[in-house]
């Protein structure tokens, strides 16, 4: 569904992003894990074109066939690809009902609106009952499933989410993971960004890893779970992390 291919990002004179490759397949939940300053949220950016320089220096990107990196924000969302920001970025003074209709407006069937603004209202029971109230005294939770239902109206074949359990407590995110779960049921494939790795790994059918601008490793859950550099620096499992035994794991991911 989509492949991005040796793409370089550039913020001024500061290579953000190093050459970076990946695919993914229609119907897949894909995490692409890492540490803050990876370049995660940059590549998602890239993906939507986002980013002041508008296009990447290098490489090219494919969405069902169709090269994008050349194309308009609204272009791309008007093919089938949603992005939902860290932290949200509701329209805080408008209710949740005009949030939930922005994310239309690129449509123009009045009445296939209407029937999306209903399964919206089913995923998200919340915001049926807050569909009059401003966004901007919704909790973090409750701007989460806005967001992410405002990101629905466009319908989506891929939806991009940027650290969608960030602030949220145990249980939110859970519920937040579920809900992802059940819109990739739905037949929408999800592109992941998020710090939560352990949380993205019970989900994900597949992930990335990345450290300083590069993919470094890429497989299933199952096996990433099972990977001691993993489990040390990305899950905490390991009771003998050391300094030492860090720097020793990012040499070896810089050049894999």
């Amino acid at each position: 569904m989509l492949s991005v291919k040796n793409i370089e990002t550039w913020y001024d004179l500061i290579r953000a992003l190093y050459g970076i490759s990946f695919a993914i397949k229609e119907g897949d939940i894909v995490a692409l894990l890492g540490s803050n300053g990876a370049g995660k949220t940059t590549t998602l950016k890239t993906i939507m074109r986002l980013l002041e320089d508008d296009q990447p220096e290098k490489g090219e990107i494919e969405f069902l066939g169709r090269r994008i990196d050349r194309m308009d924000t609204e272009e791309i969302v008007r093919l089938g690809i949603s992005y939902v920001p860290e932290g949200r970025e509701v329209f805080p003074e408008l209710t949740v009902m005009e949030n939930i209709l922005m994310g239309a407006y690129t449509r123009k069937d009045t009445k296939g609106i209407k029937s999306d603004i209903e399964n919206v209202l089913k995923l998200f029971p919340i915001l049926r009952e807050r569909q009059s109230q401003e966004a901007g005294h919704l909790s973090g939770g409750e701007q989460q499933m806005l967001a992410i239902g405002r990101a629905l109206m466009s319908r989506p074949k891929l939806l991009m989410l940027d650290e969608p359990s960030l602030g949220l407590s145990p249980l939110l995110t859970k519920e937040i993971f579920n809900i992802i779960q059940n819109i990739n049921k739905q037949g929408v494939t999800i592109l992941l960004v998020e710090q939560n790795v352990n949380m993205a790994l019970q989900y994900a059918h597949y992930a990335f890893l990345m450290e300083n601008g590069r993919i470094v490793r890429a497989d299933k859950p199952e096996v990433l779970r099972e990977d001691n550099d993993v489990k040390e620096f990305y899950l905490g499992i390991s009771t003998e992390t050391s300094v030492k035994g860090y720097k020793r794991y990012r040499r070896k991911v810089r050049f894999r």
